[in-house]
């Protein structure tokens, strides 16, 4: 190894170190803030067990953030923490119950870009909208998504799917979590570029229910977030034929991304965060923040979520994610309008 090789390797050292001592002394500073502002309230918070929210049956990738996070949240708030799952109205009725919930604290909701970005455009008469609603806390990771094919059809590229489609029009079935969800749009996104004609079938209940129907053979191909396929991948029950982020996945180096076969369109990610009833007190509101950056820096949770194919990202603060919740919100209004998805 060369000189030069040792000082880029310790400058990078440096760079690490520099970020993490960044990122402790954040959350340090978060903490001591809540600790001694907080109102009476705030400091007994949380009083009693508390439930978190995932708007999704089991097996997506919500519920494996969701369970992934669930025991150190318990750990640092002092309180067991229920994981409730309640799919259903894609992801509507989960939110309708944390939304109701009394604005304490006890009752959070793991939110996705489905649920806050993309169901205000197609539910826009539902009486539980996020801005109106909900009370964002921070963001806590970033899912990228993959296109999958069930192995029994003939492709192993991107190029072979579009030829195959082609040559086959209409007979290719692909599954989604719903019909407005972020898989199904990136999916129309990327037929409409291609030119392909194939047939959605939505599933309820999240992207459990979407890839055992995609296992059984039921659809043929789709959009699903990383986390919610790679152990199938690897298990040769599916095949990947890219990946949507602007990047290679260190979970599945050789499978290339959207853009390098072509399709820029389609790159994008499965964003999840942490969201309170509306009402909830800023300090309850602010002191939740601050556990939440110390259990998305622990070296376990990160660790286990990238074995899963999933990037921690937090947010600087609760006033900054609500701003990119809106911006999220005013993209796929777009998108979804473009693509005349509708909730049906």
């Amino acid at each position: 190894m060369s000189l030069h090789d040792n000082s880029v390797g310790f400058e990078q050292s440096t760079i690490n170190e520099e970020n993490t001592m960044r990122i402790s002394l954040r959350i340090a500073l978060c903490l001591f803030a809540a600790g001694s502002t907080l109102p009476l309230q705030a400091q007994d918070y949380p009083s009693r067990p508390m439930r978190m929210m995932i708007p999704f049956a089991p097996g997506g990738a919500s519920d494996l953030v969701g369970r992934i996070i669930q025991p150190r949240m318990s750990e640092f708030l002092g309180q067991q923490i229920v994981v409730d799952n309640r799919g259903g109205a894609a992801g509507n009725i989960g939110v309708e119950i944390a939304a109701t919930a009394p604005p304490d604290g006890h009752t959070l909701l793991l939110g996705n870009i489905g649920t806050m970005a993309i169901n205000p455009a197609l539910y826009p008469k539902f009486a539980y909208q996020p801005a109106k609603s909900l009370t964002p806390v921070t963001q806590v990771v970033d899912v990228p998504g993959a296109l999958v094919v069930n192995p029994t059809l003939p492709v192993k590229s991107v190029k072979e799917l579009v030829d195959y489609a082609k040559a086959n029009p209409g007979k290719l079935n692909f599954g989604s979590p719903g019909p407005g969800s972020a898989n199904r749009l990136e999916m129309e996104v990327f037929t409409r570029a291609a030119g392909l004609k194939m047939t959605h079938i939505p599933y309820k209940g999240g992207a459990g229910p979407a890839v055992t129907g995609l296992l059984a053979g039921e659809t043929q191909l789709m959009f699903v977030t990383l986390s919610s396929s790679v152990t199938f991948v690897k298990a040769g029950r599916l095949r990947a034929l890219a990946i949507t982020s602007p990047k290679r996945s260190n979970v599945m180096p050789d499978v290339p991304t959207m853009l390098e076969v072509g399709f820029a369109g389609s790159i994008g990610g499965s964003w999840q965060g942490v969201f309170l009833p509306k009402g909830t007190p800023p300090a309850i509101v602010n002191k939740l923040f601050a556990v939440m950056l110390k259990v998305m820096d622990q070296e376990d949770v990160k660790q286990r979520l990238s074995t899963a194919g999933v990037e921690v990202i937090v947010s600087k603060s609760p006033a900054e994610f609500a701003q990119f919740v809106a911006a999220q919100t005013e993209k796929w209004g777009k998108v979804v309008v473009e693509a005349g998805a509708t909730a049906d």
